[in-house]
């Protein structure tokens, strides 16, 4: 079944494959018909007093009749015909050497298509996978098994395979040559040959393991530097430079470890493949000798016997190690045939339907949600959000509010109850056109190594007017900060826009949300890391986006929810507490406790 899935991957190149194929096996026929020749050379150099000429073989005999003696005088000037054999022998080898260019060239082909298919496979997929499992993975595992994994399995459809089928043909056509000269010489030859293949097969399942291992190891390498490179800002703070490096040196030493564990492994059977393929030699001069004597062969054929005899070791060696140096590709492609088997949750139900318009109401009627099953996040959570109205979502740290937004996009799906739109369930909604309507600007702003430009603009489909962009960044208050940077809306951001700051990264986040114009905005903590001056300028832009929108708001500061029409607190996953700011620091509840923790001796918990 593995190897079916492997295999697979050639189906789309099987005509550029085939083409592979085809010259592979002309050159390896053409590359054993040139040592054929030295039969002839030997004759014209030594055996120029014979007549006629002949060989014990038959067959070999008319292909000599039928190609170098039609051309070759070897009765007459010994160096004219040693000439004449050399220019066969060259125009042999240019012939030759043309197909072994064509193969080379059309398994690049087929390589790289290959490489190109395998990765938009696995990005595609991971585009598609749910919000759960990268919850679950590292990413780290992730960027693995699109690089290096991928790039292993690459090789064995690819490179490796082709080495094997290359071999096997050079195999196939040299001893069929050596047979035609002397069965009973080839029988010697190939008594070794199996015995060099069964060298591998003790050491292959620990092999497996090893590799298993290998690139695992490699996968949290890589998860590790990415880690401390996302977070180095914290490192440096914490002067943590010494504990990272402790760690990835401990990484590293076990990936160096186990990789030359299975290094040393692999590397026990090719001098032992070689021993077999001495002694194979030894015992085929000696029988080869006896033959000489004896009259049963004759020395020019003997010796283009032992030529290709030599020859057939190389391939027998490449065919017996393939086993040993498949196992990192067969593992790889273990690796990633688990990745692109990890299941896709969330799907468009049969005859999803368009979203129908956001005209009366969101409600969630009795929602309830889990990540594992017994690890209840939301119970029994019942709302309804007027067209046009906002609802701000506040508690501690872990009481659910995200998740509550993040059911309204299908990011997770709910575990009990619905959520509906004009008393449509959003799962009877495209995905598409349901996230399409919703315009989500959170704490962690997320912007692409791209242009001021391109990351407000990210999301719209077609080219986005420059006028459209400037009016986006106006209303959001960043037009003035990006006309003032260096190349204006085409300055690169970098990654993560780390080239700005925390506001201006919110503000440019807001512009790309009022381009969209969304109908329905969700603000997850949009402001909570801002300091006093950026956060006056957010708020500004926000109050700009709000009008006629419906409008979700989690906050943990309250002084951003106080004009929300409708405040819902949040514990353990329950709607503890439901009103507006009046009537809830009215009451003696969890609000109100909330608002004194924050707002103590402030003057506004006595005015609110």
């Amino acid at each position: 079944m593995l190897y079916r899935r492997i295999l697979g991957f050639l189906k789309p190149h099987a005509r550029v494959a085939t083409a592979a194929v085809l010259a592979t096996f002309v050159f390896s026929a053409l590359d054993a018909v040139s040592y054929v020749l030295l039969i002839p050379f030997m004759q014209a150099l030594f055996m120029r007093g014979s007549m006629p000429m002949k060989v014990h073989s038959e067959r070999i005999q008319h292909l000599l009749d039928a190609t170098v003696y039609r051309f070759v005088d070897m009765h007459g000037d010994p160096l004219v015909a040693v000439g004449r054999i050399i220019l066969l022998m060259i125009i042999l080898l240019a012939v030759k050497n043309v197909f072994d260019f064509t193969r080379a060239y059309l398994v690049a082909r087929t390589e790289q298509g290959v490489n190109r298919d395998l990765r938009n496979r696995v990005y595609d997929h991971v585009l598609d996978l749910d919000l759960a499992f990268f919850s679950q993975v590292r990413m780290g595992q992730i960027v693995s098994r699109l690089t290096t994994e991928i790039e292993q399995l690459r090789t064995l459809v690819t490179s490796q395979l082709s080495a094997m089928v290359s071999a096997f043909f050079a195999v196939v056509t040299t001893v069929c040559f050596m047979i035609l000269l002397s069965t009973k010489l080839t029988v010697t030859a190939l008594v070794v040959v199996p015995l060099a293949m069964l060298i591998w097969w003790p050491f292959l399942k620990r092999l497996r393991r090893g590799d298993r291992r290998v690139l695992h190891l490699g996968g949290e390498v890589n998860a590790h530097i990415q880690e401390t490179l996302s977070g180095i800002r914290l490192v440096k703070s914490a002067s943590a430079e010494d504990r990272e490096r402790s760690r990835f040196h401990g990484l590293n030493a076990d990936y160096f470890r186990n990789f030359m564990r299975t290094t040393k492994l692999r590397s026990l059977a090719p001098p032992m493949t070689e021993m077999m393929a001495a002694i194979g030699t030894m015992a085929l001069l000696w029988v080869g000798a006896r033959e000489v004597v004896h009259g049963a062969l004759s020395g020019a054929e003997f010796v283009a016997f032992l030529a290709l005899s030599l020859k057939l070791f190389a391939p027998v060696k490449n065919v017996a190690k393939f086993p040993a140096m498949a196992q990192p590709g067969l593992v790889a492609a273990e690796r990633v045939f688990e990745f692109l088997d990890a299941p896709v949750e969330i799907r468009d139900r049969s005859g999803a339907r368009p979203f129908p318009g956001l005209e009366r109401e969101i409600t969630f009627e009795h929602v309830s949600f889990s990540y594992r099953p017994g690890e209840s996040v939301l119970e029994d959570v019942s709302f309804t959000v007027p067209r046009g109205s906002v609802v701000a979502l506040v508690g501690s740290s872990g009481a659910g509010k995200s998740t509550v937004v993040d059911l309204l996009g299908r990011f997770f799906e709910v575990t009990d109850g619905r959520i509906a739109v004009d008393g449509v369930d959003i799962r009877d909604i495209r995905i598409k056109e349901l996230r399409a309507q919703l315009g989500i600007v959170s704490q962690e702003t997320v912007l692409f190594h791209d242009t001021v430009r391109a990351n407000i603009a990210y999301g719209r489909d077609g080219v986005t007017p420059d006028e459209d962009i400037v009016i986006a960044a106006k209303a959001a208050n960043a037009h003035d900060f990006v006309s003032q940077m260096p190349q204006g809306y085409d300055t690169v951001v970098g990654e993560r826009g780390t080239e700005i700051s925390g506001g201006q990264r919110q503000r440019i986040a807001i512009a790309r949300a009022i381009l969209r114009d969304p109908p329905i905005l969700i603000f997850d903590e949009a402001t909570s890391a801002l300091d006093t001056e950026s956060e006056r300028l957010v708020q500004a832009a926000i109050e700009r986006l709000l009008s006629g929108r419906t409008v979700f708001v989690i906050a943990h500061r309250l002084s951003t929810v106080q004009r929300a029409d409708q405040i819902l607190v949040l514990s353990g996953g329950r709607i503890v507490e439901r009103g507006n700011h009046a009537t809830l620091l009215a009451g003696n509840g969890f609000y109100r406790r909330l608002y004194e923790l924050q707002f103590e001796g402030s003057p506004e918990l006595s005015a609110p």
